[in-house]
């Protein structure tokens, strides 16, 4: 068993980022120092939020450039930490142009200079590795092949590739090369977060997330005419958060956990939000038959595999590992998405 110590400073790679700007937070608060990765420091209206955090916090902050690409680009920020909690790596599904440059390199060779750096620094004894439900499946119709029809940590995505599924694809490999690297030597162990889809509030105003990307198509009708039959994981940003420092701090912690609070169709969704926002927004209130999302699925950035393989096929995650390894509970879907879109209201991104 690792036992981290508190008073030493905690690398958060990515740190700018959505899920990472609340792991930050929770540390700060909890009194923790915190070494942050991000691409570009001078960048004031990226780190804003988290130059914020730290004046309100009892905790220290501090930012090192970082390259995922560049091998050497994580030795600084590694020095005296015992803690690595690595969730840097790419994440966008449609727009993809070269699925090598812009997904699978950065998360394969960036998980491999983390830890590789990790290991070049006597002092880490954890790394915590942001990975995804990505890495046990690639498509919805891969829960045919599960053991009781759901999936588990057991599970392994090996149906994607660069080529279809590229994103699914990048998170299994990185997982991989992890796992392999971890494997290869004593010094630290590895615990892995495999989330589903992350919404919930965000730290900053910042539009260019997945996640908040949805919410506002949501809200400004692009799926006004209706939305596909799709199956999909949530959970809450600030589970997951809470989860990454508890797999660093809990000494026994092991292994992959499944991060789902529940599976809901984009249908689901449209009709949680109505419930609370009613019709002050163009919502979708239908179902696309699948024939017809099928067709029309490339105007969306979607293969018409992708659709044949997703579109109309309910999955299911079990949760329990985590609830009993991390001693986490979930907030309700409803809540993280409601939530999730009265901010959005609130910053005045929806006009």
């Amino acid at each position: 068993m690792r036992t981290i110590d508190k008073n030493k400073p905690v690398l958060v790679t990515g740190g700018a980022g959505y899920l990472a700007s609340w792991i930050i937070k929770i540390l700060l608060d909890d009194g923790l120092d915190v070494n942050a990765t991000v691409r570009d420091p001078a960048d004031s209206e990226k780190i804003a939020h988290l130059e914020e955090l730290a004046r309100t916090s009892r905790g220290r902050l501090r930012f090192f450039e970082a390259d995922l690409l560049a091998k050497d680009s994580f030795d600084a920020s590694l020095r005296d930490c015992e803690l690595v909690i690595h969730t840097a790596s790419p994440f966008f599904i449609t727009g993809i142009k070269d699925p090598e440059r812009e997904l699978i390199q950065p998360a394969q060779a960036g998980t491999r200079n983390v830890l590789e750096a990790a290991t070049r620094t006597a002092t880490v004894k954890r790394v915590v590795l942001t990975s995804s439900v990505a890495a046990l499946y690639g498509d919805n119709a891969d829960i045919s092949s599960t053991q009781g029809g759901i999936f588990t940590e057991n599970d392994w995505n090996e149906t994607s590739s660069e080529a279809h599924q590229p994103y699914s694809y990048s998170k299994t490999i990185a997982e991989k090369e992890a796992w392999k690297i971890a494997e290869g030597q004593s010094q630290w162990d590895l615990v892995v977060i495999n989330p589903g889809w992350i919404l919930g509030p965000s730290l900053t105003q910042r539009t260019d997330s997945m996640s908040i990307k949805t919410m506002l198509e949501f809200g400004n009708g692009t799926y006004k005419s209706g939305v596909p039959q799709l199956w999909t994981s949530i959970v809450d940003v600030r589970d997951v958060a809470r989860a990454h420092v508890k797999a660093g701090f809990t000494p026994e912690a092991r292994g992959r956990h499944i991060l789902v609070s529940g599976e809901r169709t984009l249908l689901d969704l449209a009709l949680i939000l109505r419930d609370k926002f009613g019709d002050d927004y163009p919502f979708p209130r239908r179902e696309a038959p699948k024939s017809i999302f099928w067709l029309i699925a490339p105007l969306y950035g979607r293969t018409r595999k992708y659709v044949s393989l997703n579109v109309g096929i309910p999955i299911r995650f079990d949760n329990r590992y985590s609830q009993k390894d991390l001693g986490i509970s979930y907030r309700p879907v409803e809540q993280t998405v409601q939530e999730h879109f009265q901010q959005i209201v609130d910053n005045g991104l929806l006009g």
